[in-house]
């Protein structure tokens, strides 16, 4: 009954609303994306940048570690196919956070939390990109099936100082060589990381209530990040260094970058933005100083010199403001004359 009750749809969206009242149409994309998008525009440049120096470190050449004939012992596991393809890394650490970014904004309408969180899962996985294969080629780690990318056809070939000298594929020496850190252990860990950061913070996971089910929600995106690295050793493209430090380095990055724009999800105000918590302060100061202005000031005297007073007995108020004690002496007057 207990885990019914909090599975329940209108009490879990309590957790995504944060226990606070929200106003629908304070920050949305209409009144404030385009201006929350000029404020940060130096910041969308530097993703471009990053996504052009990801490209070039694809393209070049990694380190030709040497490699002799007696460490081929370790290296000689066989070639096999992604468990999990290239392609569908983007899908699942990228588009599968902002889709549920995109589900919290239609419920709370507020554009920082949207921003932030997008911006800030981009860059969890550019850095980690970035810094990924500036490692990757640098080192020049041979994987674990490096045997077979060398001498596809099994016959081996050494220089005079017992250096491998392959005779393989082009691309598949390439990549043989780009075995530390793991790829996709990293992107995994840096965008489900994210995720897991942003969903902790959005249920309040660390409200001392003991809602035990909400740690599920925060650990299933940990999780699929861990099945992906171990299927990198399944598949033997990776030693398990590998993927260790991969999902280290980009559970570390993920969780300096949600920093940046979030409050730590343990912190009371850890289920939004900090951008949204200073144009709350902002609004609230400017609405403070509208009611301190003269003009608003003089209209209120002349709305109070205008006022009509109320007899007892007056079936219509002629303003909007009712003491509750003259309302309460009027009910009992009538109560005496029923």
């Amino acid at each position: 009954m207990a885990l019914g009750s909090f599975l329940s749809f209108p009490r879990f969206w309590t957790f995504f609303q944060g226990g606070r009242q929200i106003d629908p149409t304070a920050h949305t994309i209409k009144s404030h994306g385009a201006t929350l998008a000029r404020n940060h525009i130096h910041d969308w440049l530097i993703l471009v940048l990053l996504i052009l120096i990801e490209v070039i470190l694809n393209i070049i050449h990694p380190f030709r570690r040497f490699v002799g004939r007696d460490m081929m012992e370790d290296l000689m596991y066989p070639m096999k196919e992604n468990t999990v393809p290239v392609w569908a890394v983007p899908l699942y650490a990228v588009l599968l956070p902002i889709s549920v970014f995109v589900f919290v904004y239609m419920r709370r309408r507020d554009v920082y939390d949207l921003h932030h969180s997008i911006l800030g899962l981009l860059f969890a996985v550019l850095i980690t990109g970035v810094l990924t294969d500036s490692i990757k080629d640098a080192v020049g780690r041979p994987r674990p099936d490096f045997f077979w990318r060398c001498f596809p056809d099994g016959i081996q070939v050494y220089d005079a100082l017992g250096g491998v000298v392959c005779h393989g594929k082009a691309s598949d020496i390439k990549e043989g060589h780009k075995s530390f850190p793991s790829g996709h252990t990293s992107w995994s860990f840096a965008g489900l990381g994210f995720l897991s950061l942003y969903l902790s913070g959005k249920v309040k996971v660390f409200d001392r209530k003991g809602h035990v089910a909400k740690l599920c929600i925060v650990f299933f995106p940990l999780l699929a990040a861990c099945l992906v690295g171990i299927s990198r050793v399944d598949d033997y493209w990776h030693h398990w260094q590998d993927v260790f430090a991969g999902g280290l380095l980009g559970l570390f990055v993920a969780t300096f970058c949600y920093s940046q724009f979030f409050p730590p999800p343990y912190n009371d105000d850890g289920w939004g933005p900090y951008a949204y918590f200073v144009a709350l302060e902002e609004s609230r100061g400017n609405a403070a100083g509208n009611r301190e202005s003269p003009a608003v000031q003089a209209m209120d005297e002349r709305t109070v010199a205008t006022r009509v007073p109320r007899r007892n007995g007056d079936a219509v108020t002629p303003f909007s403001y009712l003491s509750p004690t003259l309302e309460a002496m009027e009910m009992g007057g009538t109560q005496l004359k029923s």
